[in-house]
């Protein structure tokens, strides 16, 4: 991923994050010349166009290579775009600034913090096109620029997506930087979506409140960085490492979470997870002719979270385990033996069906993040008594 928070910009004027609004773009629609775009070239953009190619293993095409602009009855307008430098730049367009081999369709992701709201937005959506990205039947390629926070380094991005053919996908907080986003990309043609502005808008109607406008990591909003829910997160974090493997099970009433299985379900993984999140989070094993904690039996049931997996899933998983211990040459174990897995989540299941109230989460095919949302969901609609139909006991 690219991050662009030091753009190297040139032009007359700058913006900030305080601007009270976009610069107007004028677009005239009955002059013919107007339909041909004049792209001003970043020296930084186009390094980067040409350093993403070569990460990727293209190879960068010498010719010429024309970007494709089109009038708005969808007519391609000219075969190569007038390129004007920037500014005190004397140097000519030369083919080492050329457009990359299109390798994969390019889209910009730009936010005006770290990025994590866009990248995960774009990265959930693309997964609803598993079936052509697999194959790279329509390969696409994603590029972050984060703390964006002027109209200057934003123009600079536009550009370079309408030079690339990019998409552009934006959570821009403050909406005199969303707004020129999107007359910017109307008038360079480039296809953009705004990702955070109608949500706010919507929320905003639900509360009647107006939002700040603010980035959550603009200045003004970090007068104490260390805030309550960072220390509550470090000492979630702190916790969970200490309570990891059934350790101090004479502490498991302090967590918010507990959860249970047998080795390699995948207790530990889940776990830092959740206490990232600020949760205090404690794991038991279970293991065949070892008691159990009686405090396991004891803590408020509606907390405790049972995990099984699929025995040849668990099968391979203990034997990758089993290798990287070095326990898959002299020293013998049934760890990895099918039976004993079989055996072992039998006698899990036994347990779990002794404490109804566990629910059992089911996690072979599960990513982590697909786990912790079941248990969040469970736990919170259990803690705010929420009545919920219940369709299965495992989920």
């Amino acid at each position: 991923m690219i991050c662009s928070s030091s753009l190297r910009v040139s032009g007359s004027g700058s913006g900030t994050r305080n601007s009270p609004s976009p610069p107007a773009i004028s677009d005239n629609s009955d002059d013919s010349q107007s339909q041909v775009r004049r792209i001003k070239a970043s020296p930084q953009l186009n390094r980067w166009s040409r350093a993403r190619s070569i990460r990727s293993g293209r190879k960068l095409d010498r010719s010429a290579v024309s970007t494709e602009l089109r009038d708005k009855s969808g007519s391609p307008v000219r075969s190569e775009p007038e390129i004007e430098l920037p500014k005190g730049d004397s140097r000519s367009w030369s083919s080492d600034d050329e457009k990359e081999v299109n390798g994969g369709k390019p889209i910009f992701m730009v936010s005006d913090g770290t990025g994590w709201t866009a990248e995960h937005a774009v990265n959930a959506a693309l997964g609803q096109f598993d079936y052509c990205l697999v194959d790279r039947v329509c390969p696409v390629n994603t590029h972050l620029f984060s703390g964006i926070d002027d109209v200057e380094k934003l123009m600079e991005i536009v550009k370079q997506a309408a030079k690339e053919g990019a998409m552009v996908v934006y959570t821009l907080a403050e909406p005199s930087m969303a707004q020129f986003a999107k007359q910017a990309c109307q008038h360079w043609g480039v296809a953009s979506s705004d990702i955070l502005g109608p949500i706010t808008e919507a929320i905003a109607g639900h509360l009647g409140v107006s939002p700040s406008g603010l980035s959550r990591w603009a200045p003004e909003r970090q007068k104490s960085p260390l805030s309550e829910e960072y220390f509550r997160r470090i000492e979630a974090i702190e916790f969970t490492i200490k309570q990891d493997d059934g350790a101090l099970p004479r502490n498991l009433h302090m967590a918010d979470i507990v959860l249970t299985g047998v080795s390699r379900s995948g207790k530990t993984p889940l776990s830092i997870y959740l206490a990232q999140k600020g949760y205090k989070v404690a794991n038991v094993p279970i293991v065949m002719n070892i008691d159990l904690p009686s405090t396991l039996f004891e803590v408020n049931p509606e907390k405790v979270f049972a995990l099984t997996i699929n025995p040849v899933v668990l099968q391979s998983i203990r034997r990758a385990r089993a290798k990287t211990l070095g326990m898959d040459g002299e020293l013998k174990t049934n760890y990895c033996d099918m039976d004993y897995v079989k055996e072992e989540l039998e006698y899990a299941g036994k347990i779990f069906a002794q404490n109804p109230v566990w629910p059992v989460i089911e996690v072979t095919s599960k990513a982590i993040e697909e786990t912790a949302v079941i248990v969040l969901r469970l736990y919170h609609d259990r803690k705010n008594r929420c009545s919920m139909p219940r369709i299965s006991k495992r989920y």
